[in-house]
């Protein structure tokens, strides 16, 4: 890669047919196949075969819906999900090279569950598992589990107090959610088991740990009933709009998904993440920073990304917006628009496609080999783990002795 372009990370975040609520009902659409593991591997062999670094999967605790804190009753939108988590370990043995992150919704999940099934996948994919982690505070959903319960209250509203104090709460609870797993993943350390038929010995029990973990929602003693990931610990993403999931990323994450909607709000988040890292004592480690893009690209040929989004506007009956910044236009120009971003401080993008599969082909095919030809992206994988797809080491684990 040559110093004037350097190289971006890309990842694409896989939702249904696609980030626009009328992506299902598209000629190219497979809306019969949405619940089938066919689909999926197909989506993620796609994106295996760009060369991207990894795919996140969308999961929730409650039906989707067009109010983002509230239920809705619209039949003409996909409803309904298959668990992130299961997609990853189906999709796992089919694929080699690229990073499975599904979405665990930590808000009504124990941290032991998820650090026990996300070592899983890290072992059925040799190496290339992560998570992302996500809360909610939907009174509706809370309602599944009936151990807690959230007030009704308009989460937009940022000069509520009693908003932010939940939010606030929410998020500290993420962090110690996201400290346990860590804990878990380290609680065996990587010789424990021996596995000697000779002597009768499978484990060293001396190197299992307890990791005591006590908190404010969490008491958790330990140690996994699963060795150490062979990651060591697999990655650790989390979506952030404002200071206080910042600080999550900052304290937490190896990976952080940003909305900017320029350049320079793209350098002024960054800022914001590395000062709350130097707080939290994480100067010296490396916290990637990702951009999120709703991409609608125009297809060589055919229709415009622009004209795809607005007959899907008119489908919907609404004109679609999102958290994140909507692209619309040619491979060329997001690789443009990439580039000037990346030179914000930001070490790449996850790109969330309108419509599939027209624009997951369009970034993997288009978009990859505009980058390709500007020595700005990877001709091949360099790394067979996700960890090392990013640069990121091993880490050693924290209950190991000399």
């Amino acid at each position: 890669m040559s110093a004037a372009s350097p190289a971006v990370h890309l990842a694409v975040a896989l939702d249904g047919a696609g980030w626009h609520p009328a992506a299902w009902r598209e000629p190219q659409a497979r809306p019969d196949e949405l619940f089938e593991a066919r689909y999926w591997v197909d989506l993620i062999g796609e994106a295996e075969r760009g060369l991207l670094d990894f795919v996140t999967i969308e999961d929730g605790l409650g039906l989707q819906s067009s109010r983002h804190f509230e239920r809705d009753r619209r039949t003409d939108q996909v409803r309904g999900r298959l668990d992130a988590v299961l997609i990853a370990a189906r999709v796992a043995p089919v694929t080699s090279h690229i990073g499975l992150v599904p979405t665990a919704v930590v808000t009504h999940t124990e941290p032991f569950h998820i650090s026990k099934a996300i070592a899983t996948l890290d072992y059925v994919s040799t190496g290339r598992a992560g998570l992302r982690v996500q809360v909610t505070a939907r009174p509706h959903e809370a309602a599944h589990f009936g151990r807690r319960a959230f007030p009704a209250l308009d989460l937009t509203d940022r000069s509520s107090a009693q908003v932010s104090e939940l939010v606030d709460e929410l998020f500290t609870e993420a962090g110690d959610y996201v400290e346990v797993v860590r804990r878990l993943w380290d609680s065996w350390e990587d010789d424990a088991e021996i596995r000697d038929v000779g002597t009768g010995r499978f484990i060293d029990r001396g190197k299992l740990h307890y990791i005591d973990f006590s908190g404010a929602r969490f008491s958790v003693k330990g140690p996994s009933i699963t060795p150490r990931p062979p990651q060591g610990q697999p990655l650790v993403t989390a979506l952030g709009h404002a200071s206080v999931p910042y600080r999550l990323i900052a304290r937490s994450a190896d990976v952080g998904f940003v909305t900017p909607h320029d350049a320079g709000h793209a350098a002024a988040i960054v800022a914001e993440i590395r000062d709350a890292q130097q707080a939290a004592g994480r100067a010296g480690d490396t916290v990637h920073l990702f951009a999120d893009l709703v991409v609608f690209l125009d297809e060589p040929g055919g229709e415009s990304g622009a004209e795809r989004k607005a007959r899907l506007d008119e489908l919907a009956e609404y004109p679609y917006t999102s958290d994140a910044t909507i692209f619309t236009g040619t491979a060329a120009g997001l690789a443009d628009l990439l580039q000037a971003w990346h030179g914000s401080g930001l070490s790449g993008f996850r790109l969330r496609p309108g419509a599939i599969p027209q624009d997951l082909h369009a970034i993997t095919s288009g978009l990859v080999a505009e980058l390709q030809q500007r020595a700005a992206f990877r001709k091949s994988y360099e790394s067979g783990t996700l960890r090392g797809l990013l640069g990121l080491g091993r880490p050693a684990n924290r209950y190991a002795t000399a």
